[in-house]
């Protein structure tokens, strides 16, 4: 078989899905959405919201109108492309999303300066709310999560998806875009926190590096499947700081306002409001 041969003989196997693997791939004919568009997007709704902090080599030189037509047209091909990958019968006015996802914006920097002023407050290592926005991973890993949660509320399939895996690519954490997140958010450091699609976060909580806020378990249906779209996640209350390592599991775990929680606890059962819980060694000698 010559060369030329054997490569046409490696795209046609490609192309072919098994009948196990057919009900779950392949079914689609339409255009997937572009992970690189959607990038383009949220690096240009960081620069319209931060200006000054943020730029992207594209649109040296643009203005902030032009960048904002550009993020305006990349919305409605991507939210197209989305709609259709997700249901190719759908038909969804994706200019009017795309006008409401607009819309949010200056709601979305509302809560970005707030989240600033957390980080800026609760760090002694921060010299200025500047520095903050220039160079915490956890404030733009934050600034990623609220852009991508306004799309999950309006239910916009794929794309919220995409932009925080790209923050989780960038920072080395990972906010689902579909937690509920409160005010004045502080992440410090960063590095490895997990925060699952159905946690909720209440106003002024502190989180550190290697956080998860994940599931317990997963209730199985009839054919031992997972079932999606339940409650899996922990609810941290108002006030919290959670340290280093933690680990905090369980749909029905509750932290109460005001809490503390060590660093490398595991928790898998809820804590009244006020309380510290910490991990304690015991001395087996």
């Amino acid at each position: 078989m010559s060369h030329t041969e054997k490569i046409k003989s490696m795209l046609s196997a490609l192309s072919k899905i098994s009948e196990d693997n057919r009900k779950y791939f392949g079914k689609h004919t339409v255009m997937v959405p572009s992970r690189n568009e959607v990038i383009e997007i949220i690096k240009r709704i960081q620069c319209l919201i931060f200006p000054s902090y943020f730029s992207y080599e594209k649109d040296a030189g643009k203005t902030d109108a032009e960048i904002a037509e550009l993020v305006f047209s990349a919305l409605k091909r991507q939210l197209t492309s989305a709609y259709a990958f997700f249901d190719e019968a759908s038909v969804v006015d994706t200019e009017s999303i795309a006008y409401e996802i607009m819309d949010k914006i200056p709601r979305v920097k509302e809560m970005l300066l707030k989240d600033v002023i957390a980080l800026y407050e609760g760090d002694p290592a921060a010299r200025s709310p500047e520095e903050i926005i220039l160079s915490y991973p956890g404030f733009y890993a934050i600034s990623i999560y609220r852009i991508a949660h306004e799309f999950y509320k309006m239910g916009v399939p794929y794309i919220p998806r995409l932009m925080t895996e790209f923050a989780h690519e960038k920072t080395g954490i990972d906010i689902h875009a579909g937690a509920t997140i409160g005010e004045y958010f502080f992440i410090d450091h960063g590095t490895g926190i997990v925060i699952g699609e159905t946690t909720t976060i209440g106003d002024r909580v502190k989180i550190y590096q290697g956080v998860t806020l994940g599931a317990k378990s997963f209730e199985l249906d009839d054919d031992g499947n997972p079932i999606k779209g339940i409650k899996r996640h922990p609810d941290i209350g108002n006030d919290c700081v959670i340290y280093a390592g933690a680990t905090i599991l369980g749909g029905n775990t509750k932290i109460g306002d005001g809490c503390t929680i060590g660093g490398n606890v595991w928790l898998t059962h809820s804590v009244p409001a006020g309380e510290v819980v910490y991990y304690e060694a015991k001395n087996k000698g």
